[in-house]
């Protein structure tokens, strides 16, 4: 075996091995949600009397939803003298006039609602909030984007949290709109339900730290303050804000039974923008607290969640890394007869693929008890999703960790509530065709890649390469064919069976 052939399969193996222990990290995560399952955050108590809230709605160019959001959470249940809505609104476009007219509407039925407009958009969305929090009248203080519709009773089914004087935020879980519009958003429902439900969940119960969302949340205004206020060196100020409130020893409450509906992404390119931000924003956030939380006093479990938690994404940079070695690998093993080896790898890629299986598996059986098996029909593509965000992720975490920074690009939604609503000629719609290029070459790259193992009879590998080529020809082709759809092109997958 000549040295390079050496080196690309020890490079191959370590990457393996560490997927495998982010793999096991998942069935950990999942042990600690069934371990502490009965263990949801309770009120110590309620309020005697209701405390004043205000409910900050940060905007930017939201043509299409910003009414709506508006409108709902006009209709909040709280007594009128106690209950206060900024409209934070950084719009550039149309929705300054749609937004100053919902006011208007909302302020002449009894709303206390104020409508401000910064023309320079400092710090994004954490600048719009710091704003906003420095003429609030709330001592608490909601936060809702503008694709959601928080139920009326939001607020009387968290606020009664905060007696206990250390509770700095009650998260809900988010809720889905339009689910079952395409199969692209079936996927997204899934990928956020786990999260919430086991990530959240898990962390949550177990004294670990986990992260208000940005949204669908309630903050005690004091624990803002304490914990440093919103600052917008990170593209997740919200992930930033928690942990550094929690390391101040604020306790986070996620309440999953309280489910507030949020419109998904339908444009592939959408949601890559938006998976884009959380990765640039979760690494950049890494960066600057991940020392820190390491050198705390904090108990070790907390330590080794938050590293986890926190370094996730960089898993996308050992996925490009591995999708390249797969066929080499390969090479190498058949040309010197190392079947033998396929009992390392097999396991290896057995190890991380089945944790994220058992993963969305026990959280769809949570969630949807009465139809999670019917639902189950579409993990593997969820599986291959996941693998064809691989370039898109990575270019995320190379700009973190080269400290370039971008500005905040919000995910543009086009009130798409059920299967009849269309996108297609509406503004705000993303381009980026090098991307999908890449992701198109990568798919053909395993689609050779998967004939060439049929054609050695290397069957064992199969499963895997058919995800990474499903993965990388449904990410790169569907952004292309929705980066030049028209009025006379059908682009969406709809859901089997009319979920």
């Amino acid at each position: 075996m000549t040295p390079l052939e050496t080196l690309t399969l020890a490079a191959y193996f370590f990457i393996l091995i560490v997927l495998a222990g982010y793999g096991w990290h998942r069935y950990y995560l999942v042990y600690a949600y069934m371990k502490n399952r009965d263990k949801v955050p309770v009120p110590l108590r309620q309020f005697d009397e209701l405390p004043a809230v205000t409910v900050q709605l940060p905007v930017y160019n939201e043509m299409y939803v910003v009414d709506r959001l508006i409108e709902s959470v006009s209709q909040m249940d709280y007594p009128r003298d106690k209950f206060e809505i900024q409209v934070l609104d950084d719009s550039t476009d149309e929705t300054r006039s749609i937004a100053q007219l919902a006011v208007r509407r909302a302020a002449a039925n009894g709303i206390d609602i104020t409508y401000l407009h910064r023309s320079d958009r400092t710090g994004y969305k954490a600048g719009a909030l710091e704003a906003g929090m420095h003429v609030a009248k709330g001592e608490f203080i909601a936060i809702f984007d503008a694709d959601f519709l928080p139920q009326a009773d939001f607020l009387l089914r968290t606020v009664h949290h905060f007696p206990d004087p250390k509770v700095a935020v009650v998260q809900a879980r988010w809720g889905h709109i339009n689910a079952d519009y395409s199969l692209l958003t079936r996927i997204q429902s899934m990928l956020l339900d786990a999260h919430f439900v086991l990530e959240h969940g898990g962390r949550n119960r177990a004294g670990h730290f986990f992260n208000f969302n940005g949204t669908a949340g309630i903050w005690r205004r004091a624990a803002i303050i304490d914990g440093g206020g919103w600052q917008h060196d990170t593209l997740t100020e919200d992930l930033d804000l928690s942990y550094r409130t929690q390391l101040r020893g604020w306790k986070f409450h996620f309440l999953p039974d309280v489910v507030v509906p949020a419109e998904l992404p339908v444009e592939m390119n959408a949601f890559k923008s938006q998976q884009h931000r959380w990765a640039k924003g979760s690494i950049q956030t890494c960066r600057k607290l991940l020392p820190g939380i390491l050198q705390s006093n904090q108990p070790f479990g907390v330590k080794a969640e938050a590293f986890f938690h926190l370094t996730a994404n960089f898993n996308y940079v050992l996925m490009v890394l591995l999708s390249i070695l797969m066929f080499p690998a390969m090479v190498i093993r058949y040309n010197m007869g190392w079947y033998e080896m396929l009992l390392i790898d097999v396991p290896l890629f057995f190890a991380a693929t089945a944790s994220v299986a058992n993963f969305y598996v026990v959280c769809q059986r949570e969630v949807y008890p009465n139809d999670w098996v019917a639902r189950l029909r579409y993990l593997p593509i969820l599986m291959s999703i996941g693998i064809g965000l691989a370039i898109n992720n990575t270019r995320a975490v190379f700009e973190a960790m080269a400290g370039k920074q971008t500005e905040f690009a919000r995910t543009p939604k086009y009130r798409i509530e059920d299967n009849s609503d269309e996108w297609i000629g509406k503004r705000y719609r993303q381009a980026n065709i090098v991307q999908p290029i890449i992701e198109l070459i990568l798919g053909l790259y395993f689609t050779f890649t998967v004939f060439y193992a049929l054609s050695n009879r290397i069957y064992g590998t199969l499963p895997f390469l058919v995800l990474f080529q499903v993965g990388f020809l449904y990410t790169g082709l569907l952004s292309i064919v929705q980066q030049f759809a028209d009025d006379s092109v059908v682009l969406k997958t709809q859901v089997a069976g009319g979920e």
